[in-house]
């Protein structure tokens, strides 16, 4: 038996099993052999046969449609590790994993800037500046360190990169990390490339500067990587730092980059 379907099908049993039948509009009482749901009842939620749930908790090899799994997960209330879970162990894409996030850094992730000695940033899902410490803005000159209102829109990395002209003085090997960069942003949205928020900002860069627009157009896809970093500061010449980057579990698409001075 396919290990991930064994999985599936236990994994939905165990969510029968603790669901309380009452909660869904089902009768509850003393007639029920066994504590949770019904297989019947668990297949109307669905809204699938009966003998088609049942072979799916057998772990036969039946082809689970993403609908219905997001039917089942919507029903019984799955967190957003369960519900996740629930779709890899079906080997289905989730059609809710590109809803719009809330892309505000926790406050609790904010004041962990202060604690932390070398320059470090938190980056959002389109690659905002969610927050910085005073390390980072020395480093980040007339960038990060430039007063922010409430009104501006949060800076941006790839604005900085390729829509500011001292950056490629600033950035040691310019084209380089241009390019690694866009590479990694493709590679970070990966499953969200169709988002309206994701497709005004390819466009607005595209459109304000012939680089990013080749580079994008390569398609090139490079997961986010540390090494070393090369930086010609106004005040300090050249300086080299150890980039490292690092997911909150509980919010995966925020990135807490540090700058290790190397």
């Amino acid at each position: 038996m396919d290990t991930r379907r064994k999985e599936l099908g236990e994994f939905m049993q165990v969510i029968r099993s603790r669901s309380q039948p009452a909660d869904f509009g089902f009768a509850s009482g003393s007639r029920r052999r066994t504590a949770g749901l019904r297989r019947e009842e668990m297949a109307q939620l669905i809204g699938i046969s009966p003998t088609w749930y049942t072979w799916i908790e057998q772990g036969r090899e039946v082809n689970v449609s993403a609908d219905a799994l997001d039917r089942l997960a919507r029903s019984l209330r799955l967190n957003r590790s369960e519900r996740a879970y629930l779709f890899e162990m079906a080997d289905r894409r989730d059609p809710q994993a590109n809803s719009p996030e809330d892309d505000a850094a926790p406050a609790h992730l904010r004041a962990l800037l202060a604690d932390i000695a070398v320059p470090a940033y938190l980056m959002g899902r389109y690659w905002d500046i969610l927050g910085w410490n005073v390390a980072a803005a020395g480093l980040f000159t007339g960038w990060l360190d430039q007063k922010q209102t409430e009104s501006d829109p949060a800076p941006n990395m790839l604005r900085f990169v390729f829509l500011r002209p001292e950056t490629r003085t600033f950035l040691i090997d310019w084209e380089i990390r241009a390019r690694r960069i866009t590479a990694e942003f493709r590679a970070d949205c990966r499953t969200r490339l169709d988002e309206p928020a994701l497709l005004r900002l390819v466009d607005e860069l595209s459109t304000a500067s012939p680089d990013f627009a080749l580079f994008w157009k390569q398609h090139d896809v490079l997961e986010r990587q540390g090494g070393e970093r090369g930086f010609l500061h106004p005040g300090r010449g050249l300086i080299h730092y150890q980039q490292i980057t690092l997911r909150p579990v509980e919010q995966e698409h925020i990135k807490l980059v540090m700058l290790k001075p190397a």
